[in-house]
């Protein structure tokens, strides 16, 4: 991607002034993408983004410069403007790079650019075939694909030189259901860090009619009753809650800047005994895993809560260097035009020893929030608003009739500690966080959970 000389001339040249460290990211990522729309191909783009950023550290200051144009002249250049702004004291001799040993974690099978086009249209067509003949109801669908292959390169002044190569596949599926007076939408969006195998293993039509069932049932439901009460939340996406109203919360970014409910909670109970969460970037072909971090830092994996006690921070090397704490696999950028931070990888509540029946037949009333949606949510308090995007009415220990207009309202620390059961189904599903360093992919995950009592929003 770029030669050993230049590196080090570009590391020299940004900490000619003296900072106390430098490092240098270098990015080429080839991205594909293609849309279907109602059975017609409105989008297939190709394209490569590449480039360089290179950051430089004095103290608690940080200067970042980053370019497209990848000569060694101009790395040199901008290298030195981001130095101009920083003074210190620390002498550097850049000489020796130790190769970071890399094992694969992660095999390809079918790399991106090995698959016609035309095959992957036919398999979106297949999908968007069998939704529309789920029902007459179905008036919309839109399916697409994305692969990526990111090349990374990164290196600094304390000799650390990494390199790693990441495949991703992504496929969408959102399906609409009309009347004449409303729409209502399913949709699933399942991704790994695999090549085009991931679509061959994939049941494309299974995953088109779960989104057409579930716009087909919330279009039919009544609307949601409001008040507290028990909320069992499902498997897989239901973990959306933990990473946006907890996971933010525990990431050094955050509690760098004392923003986060969870400052200095290090030790202390946090969390219903029944919680175990866990960060763990390692998992095999895992959607929001990698080999590396974006500081070069192997992925590990990370328990943040051990039966209900607070363990750890999630950690980049700047935030994590002023709480104290060595960085842990979690420094992460959407792309060289970026500064890294800590963020999350694949992160989930373990699962419990509750069997789901067990968890229903034990709920006399409440909501059961089968599949989640989107929501909003302060970091620093960890208040949160969450839509649910299927929902059905718990009676007498049984699952009844379909709801819509649902909402989830609390704080995430409450609903820690409000967790009281957790069965034995843990799954995963796939999304993408944006946050100060970009948007970038990650799972959620969870077992089927109950919280005890929870504020739900309903327009009944």
């Amino acid at each position: 991607m770029i030669s050993e000389k230049t590196v080090q001339n570009v590391l020299a040249a940004a900490v000619s002034t003296g900072a106390g460290f430098a490092e240098i990211f270098v990015e080429n990522n080839c991205k594909s993408n293609i849309a279907v729309t109602n059975g017609i191909v409105d989008k297939a783009n190709s394209g490569m983004d590449k480039g360089c950023g290179i950051r430089i550290i004095n103290g608690e200051r940080v200067i970042y410069v980053y370019t497209n144009n990848m000569s060694e002249d101009n790395l040199i250049r901008i290298a030195k403007e981001g130095a101009a702004a920083i003074k210190g004291d620390t002498e550097h001799n850049i000489t020796v790079f130790n190769r970071l040993g890399i094992s694969n974690a992660h095999p390809v099978a079918v790399m991106p650019d090995t698959v016609e086009k035309k095959r992957i249209v036919d398999f979106l067509m297949q999908g968007h075939s069998r939704a529309m003949a789920y029902d007459s109801l179905i008036t919309q669908t839109g399916l697409s694909y994305l692969d990526s292959v990111q090349n990374v390169l990164i290196a600094n002044t304390e000799g650390l030189w990494a390199e790693d190569e990441r495949v991703r596949t992504r496929i969408s599926v959102s399906v609409v259901a009309s009347n004449e007076s409303e729409k209502q939408t399913g949709y699933f969006g399942p991704g790994a860090l695999q090549g085009f195998e991931f679509c061959e293993d994939l049941d494309i039509e299974a995953i088109a009619d779960e989104a057409a069932r579930c716009a087909v049932t919330m279009l039919k439901a009544e609307n949601c009753p409001s008040g507290k009460m028990p909320v069992v939340m499902g498997n897989g996406f239901g973990g959306v809650i933990f990473h946006e109203a907890c996971g933010h919360g525990l990431e050094a970014a955050a509690i760098s800047k004392r923003a986060s409910v969870f400052t200095d909670k290090i030790g202390e109970k946090i969390a219903s005994d029944k919680v175990t969460a866990i960060d763990d970037g390692t998992m095999p072909n895992q959607w929001g895993s990698m080999n590396i971090d974006d500081e070069g830092t192997p992925c590990r994996k990370n328990v943040l809560i051990e039966k209900g006690v607070l363990k750890t921070y999630m950690t980049d090397r700047y935030n994590g260097g002023i709480i104290g704490m060595a960085p842990s696999g979690n420094s992460r950028r959407e792309s060289y035009k970026l500064v890294p931070v800590s963020r999350m990888t694949n992160t989930y509540i373990a699962a419990g020893t509750d069997k789901r029946e067990d968890i229903i037949a034990d709920t006399e009333y409440g909501l059961y929030a089968k599949y989640m949606g989107g929501g909003s949510v302060n970091p620093a308090s960890g208040d949160f608003n969450f839509a649910v995007n299927e929902a059905y009415i718990i009676r007498n220990g049984k699952i009844c009739e379909p709801v819509r207009g649902a909402t989830l309202i609390g704080k995430g620390s409450v609903v820690l500690k409000n967790i009281d059961r957790v069965s034995d189904d843990l799954a995963l599903a796939e999304g993408m966080c944006g946050a100060s360093s970009g948007s970038i992919p990650v799972c959620v995950g969870q077992p089927m959970l109950r919280v005890q009592n929870i504020t739900v929003g309903g327009r009944g």
